[in-house]
């Protein structure tokens, strides 16, 4: 029996640490108490594991190794994560959210199902900003519910699209989930971005199609805003005309740039035409001259803040400007100054901000530090052996694995939350994915958008926890129409979530049959055939290939020897600084009337 339990060691720790979970312990302490149980226990079984225990006291001392080395404590990865938080937040609370609902809900009100489309368009700009899935839930669901159950939106849908864009913050950049896993991966954080965001977009996309479906199946479920609700009026073509105009400016901008900035050009173009669109708008709010529409006004002035921000963050990292850890820093000096600028900075908001940034950064740090126990004692019970045969054997090959490993990370993610996923599951899986071939960054979005369903699955949700805090638990009085609200239920909140985790099941399979949304972060691919190589000529060597250079002149007859090039140095006698060389002594005659000696 104990040759049995020391030679199964492996399982019988990671199941232990389901129990823990299931029991309810926090994370951190039961992935440190785990590893130290089970060392203490395999040290002492290790005589009799037949050599699949590699435990011993003296390895306790890699411990503080891996807490202040590169994985944990000096790790400049995981930095990136405390700035987007702190800029996710300080950004929630200066009202960008709030202005860019009203906006875009106005934008798209008259249409059906309009206040439903602001909603997931702006879920994919706040994920774009923030990164953080609770401050994305918390804004829309505080801000767009109210208004979408006044103007008669079905409760569950409302729910639904409220919850799910606002996840969509796990899989657009600058995502906090994607830094971790780059990290677990071993892979650039920049390169996960990139691989990251076809599929980010794909995915709000799909939303929107679910939408339209809905909006012609069930029209009165989404009814379009009356026309009294549309307070900024009509203007969509004047929106169109500043919009043609900024593409002539920003095309006439990098036809003048490009002979000097290059592949450059057309970045520092656009710049321009949104710096010059923006100028006139706000000018034209100020001084009262009506050039635009009021609708356009605000929709220009509202819209590109959060644009700029996205493209100081995300646009340098992209173009090798910045990496992640800068890009969160720039970005969070962003949100101060936009914060700033519309009069909502103030110490009570950076104090909540800063508070609410320490307390996830030292969750993920006590997580992190739980994982490293609980790594080097699975390790040292072969556990990740274990784990690789048990996965690559799976049959059906890598397709097989596949499927595996998103059924065991879609069933987990119902009782797990993200970061939990990531430090425990994630370490375990990416050996197995490496040694059968599989791209670690596509492996790493795939799984991303996995983890993405914990905040939606019924009961256990975190952006359904984050949606009831905020939704009304009783009926109220409306302060527009005065009309009296019947509150939200949990189980319409549920409801409304499980065709939002269908979409995000299907984006799974999607994301498997076309893994080029993924790899176009490599880049095209290069021909070997087209690549020319060239050399810079160097003054007395010939070009590489060729028989040395005479500089024309044929040796003389019966020589040995080839005459020196012109202005060769003699390699016989040291270097010269400028000093006139010592003459050199003639050699002396050979006396040719004895043999040679070689002596």
């Amino acid at each position: 029996m104990i040759e049995f339990i020391a030679q199964n060691m492996a399982p019988i720790m990671f199941a232990s640490l389901v129990i823990f979970l299931l029991i309810g312990y926090p994370v951190a302490f039961s992935l440190a108490a785990n590893g130290l149980l089970f060392f203490f226990i395999g040290v002492l079984l290790s005589p009799y594991s037949g050599g699949s225990i590699n435990l011993a006291w003296p390895l306790l001392h890699a411990l503080p190794d891996n807490f202040y080395g590169t994985r944990v404590m000096s790790n400049d990865t995981l930095l990136a994560i405390p700035f987007f938080t702190f800029m996710g937040i300080v950004l929630e609370r200066s009202g960008m959210a709030e202005d860019l609902l009203d906006t875009i809900g106005q934008l798209f009100g008259p249409i059906r199902g309009g206040l439903a489309y602001a909603v997931i368009f702006v879920g994919a700009l706040l994920a774009a900003t923030t990164g953080v899935v609770a401050a994305s839930v918390i804004a829309m669901g505080l801000i767009s519910l109210p208004i979408m159950l006044r103007y008669g939106y079905d409760r569950r849908l409302a729910s639904g699209v409220i919850a799910a864009s606002g996840t969509l913050a796990q899989i657009i950049p600058p995502s906090l989930v994607l830094i971790v896993l780059a990290d677990q991966l071993g892979r650039s954080v920049g390169d996960m971005y990139a691989g990251a965001l076809i599929p980010g977009i794909v995915l709000t996309a799909i939303y929107m199609l679910y939408i339209l479906i809905m909006s012609i199946i069930r029209p009165n479920s989404m009814p379009a805003l009356p026309a009294e609700a549309r307070t900024l009026g009509r203007g969509v073509i004047s929106l169109i005309v500043a919009l043609l105009v900024t593409a002539a400016i920003s095309y006439a901008a990098y036809r003048y740039l490009v002979p000097a900035h290059g592949d450059n050009a057309d970045i520092l173009g656009a710049c321009v035409g949104v710096i010059v669109i923006y100028a006139v708008a706000i000018a034209d709010q100020r001084l009262h001259v009506n050039m635009m529409s009021k609708l356009a006004q605000q929709v220009v002035i509202v819209l590109i803040p959060p644009l700029a921000l996205i493209f100081l963050v995300l646009g340098t990292i992209f173009l090798g400007i910045a990496t992640p850890t800068e890009g969160g820093a720039m970005g969070s000096v962003g949100a101060l100054i936009m914060a700033a600028a519309k009069g909502r900075l103030s110490l009570d908001v950076i104090k909540q901000a800063l508070a609410s940034t320490t307390r996830l950064s030292s969750f993920v740090l006590f997580i992190l530090i739980g994982a490293r126990v609980f790594s080097l004692t699975f390790y040292g019970v072969n556990g990740h052996i274990w784990v690789e045969h048990l996965l690559t054997s799976l049959p059906g090959g890598e397709t097989g694995f596949l499927i595996g490993v998103n059924l065991l990370v879609f069933v987990l993610a119902f009782f797990l939350d993200f970061f939990e996923l990531a430090f425990i599951i994630v370490p375990l899986l990416a050996p197995a994915a490496d040694k059968l071939g599989i791209d670690l960054i596509w492996f790493g979005v795939l799984l991303g958008v996995n983890m993405q369903t914990s905040f939606m699955h019924p009961p256990f949700g975190f952006a359904l926890f984050y949606l009831r805090s905020v939704a009304a638990r009783v009926p109220y009085l409306d302060r527009i129409t005065g009309k009296q609200i019947a509150p939200v239920t949990t189980g319409q909140i549920y409801w409304g979530a499980v065709p939002f985790v269908c979409i995000q099941v299907i984006m799974i399979g999607l994301t498997i049959a076309f893994p080029q949304m993924v790899m176009r972060y490599k880049g095209a691919a290069v021909e070997p055939a087209t690549i020319d190589l060239k050399l810079p000529e160097m003054p007395g060597l010939s070009p590489l290939g060729t028989p040395p250079a005479d500089n024309g002149a044929a040796p003389p007859a019966n020589s040995g020897t080839a005459p020196a090039a012109p202005g060769a140095p003699d390699l016989s006698q040291p270097p010269n600084f400028g000093d006139t060389p010592p003459a050199k002594p003639a050699a002396p005659a050979p006396d040719l009337s004895k043999p040679p000696s070689f002596n």
